[in-house]
């Protein structure tokens, strides 16, 4: 064989060579470029396998489950697939009434928690509080259990018992609830006046009819005023939220004007759950004082009525800093009536602040003191408590008739009593009616 013939065999056994070892790196090779298909693989063969080998047969649809329950386990607290029950229940909820206790719930340093007792529920006449770990249903540890699963063990019959033993900062020993389930009607709002002028709107949660009737409240309220409401407070504590629509609804009422575009709020995600919420253009509420109540139990879409209403300086937030669930959850419905709860965004309030594990810092901070009883001997004495005491002119001192609490515009009087008992409250009216007396003086 001549020289040449030699180099060219060579040469062609070493590209032959050369092109099977490219073959069997390719055939064996981790596919890097397209790694969600191996860990797909991967999924698929362990359910193959434990499908097939598993000394008893298992229940296909709660393997299926179960994965689901687990990949979304390792996401946020917040994130859970629904079944078809927990899912009916989530949007019965959303329209005012479900069956249950009473308790909004979030996970807080891997411990089920209480985000806030729900107002004239069972968990709320109990004493439950915004806080409190929830460390047994019944005889079940709450340990490693996701909200769904919690929410199903609590949700019940009218009438039938359920036990929580809850841990409470300040506690020396677990504390025992046995709370009779009842039927959750919720009441998106309240409203009346606290005094002549001056109006009070309470907002348990945000619900599909929240914007509509917030409005109606602040019809009626400027009515009851004649028409010049001197100033309003905005309870948002124990809120633990809802739709977030509504709460853009309420902000809307006091924030834009016929111009320009205003944020109320906006929201952060991947793609298309990026969006930012402006206030309409149109008529707004008169420029009187505001003052927003939160606490440790006000939550996510209450957050962006305080954080929006703070940002454009249309209100004075007052109370103790918020939860802080700055965090968006859609909800995308799946085969079987069940769906996935996903966080996608996060939000910001109009001056760009994440409320997220921060909430919202009041511009008072007032604790909610419980004032003591104010004994007879411990009033005020003076002068023309003297009895035939003269006034200031010489002439006895007419008695006087005591004045008639206001009246509230969606029918009865206002309690007075509620404005000893609630200091924060009774701050917040104080609060305005000092902001009305400085205008009418010309500060």
């Amino acid at each position: 064989m001549s020289r040449s013939r030699k180099i060219f065999a060579v040469f062609l056994v070493s590209a032959v060579a050369a092109c099977i070892a490219l073959i069997l790196y390719l055939r064996w090779r981790p596919i890097d470029t397209h790694p969600d298909s191996t860990y797909l693989l991967l999924l698929q063969e362990a359910y193959a396998a434990v499908l097939k080998n598993y000394v008893e047969k298992p229940d296909s649809k709660k393997l299926v489950q179960s994965m689901v329950d687990g990949m979304l386990a390792t996401l946020d607290p917040h994130s859970a697939y629904l079944p078809p029950e927990p899912y009916h229940e989530m949007e019965v909820q959303m329209t005012g009434a479900f069956g249950g206790v009473g308790i909004e719930l979030g996970i807080k340093d891997d411990k089920l928690t209480v985000i806030a007792p729900i107002e004239d529920t069972p968990a709320f006449r109990a004493g439950i509080q915004s806080n409190d770990h929830i460390w047994k249903i019944d005889n079940s540890l709450t340990r490693g259990m996701n909200i769904s699963a919690a929410v199903k063990r609590m949700r019940g019959e009218k009438g039938k018992t359920v036990t929580l033993t809850i841990l409470r900062n300040g506690s020396p020993k677990p504390l025992v609830f046995n709370l009779i389930r009842d039927i959750i009607k919720l009441k998106s709002l309240k409203s009346r006046q606290l005094a002549e002028g001056y109006g009070f709107i309470r907002i348990s949660q945000f619900q599909e009819q929240t914007g509509p009737e917030f409005k109606q409240a602040l019809h009626d309220l400027n009515s009851a005023a004649g028409g010049r409401m001197k100033g309003l407070v905005i309870d948002l504590r124990y809120n633990p939220g809802g739709l977030l629509e509504s709460s853009v609804e309420v902000a809307n009422c006091f924030i834009g004007d016929d111009i320009n575009k205003t944020a109320i709020v906006s929201i952060k995600g991947r793609g298309e759950h990026s969006r930012v919420y402006n206030a309409t253009l149109g008529e707004k509420e008169p420029r009187y004082p505001i003052v927003v109540l939160i606490n440790g139990g006000s939550a996510s879409a209450s957050e962006i009525v305080a954080g929006a209403l703070q940002d454009h300086k249309r209100a004075i937030v007052m109370g103790k800093q918020s939860f802080g669930k700055g965090s968006v959850q859609s909800v995308f419905p799946m085969r079987g009536d069940a769906a996935l709860k996903l966080t996608t965004a996060l939000y910001y309030t109009p001056n760009g602040r994440s409320i997220q594990a921060k909430g919202i810092v009041p511009d008072v901070d007032v604790p909610n003191i419980v004032p003591l009883p104010v004994k007879e001997k411990e009033k005020d004495f003076k002068e023309k408590d003297l009895e035939r005491s003269l006034a200031s002119d010489g002439k006895p001192e007419p008695s006087q008739p005591r004045p008639l609490p206001p009246v509230s515009p969606h029918g009865g009087a206002a309690r007075d009593t509620d404005l000893q008992k609630d200091y924060q409250l009774k701050r917040a009216l104080e609060l305005l009616q000092s902001l009305g007396m400085l205008k009418e003086k010309g500060f």
